[in-house]
């Protein structure tokens, strides 16, 4: 289920072109904190799950 898209925050925070793993995982902490648009799952939810990430 998606909720509502900060659009200022996306704006002022594009994911990097050919971004690492840790920038992916950095993102998407920051995106969970401001915008409700979309959960962390797939890969990268299981990837943080195994480093021990809460989110």
């Amino acid at each position: 289920m998606s909720g509502k898209i900060n659009r200022e925050w996306h704006e002022q925070h594009k994911m990097p072109k050919n971004p690492t793993i840790e920038q992916r995982i950095a993102w998407h902490l920051a995106h969970s904190k401001n915008c409700s648009c979309r959960k962390i799952d797939g890969k990268l939810a299981e990837e943080m799950k195994r480093r021990g990430i809460e989110y």
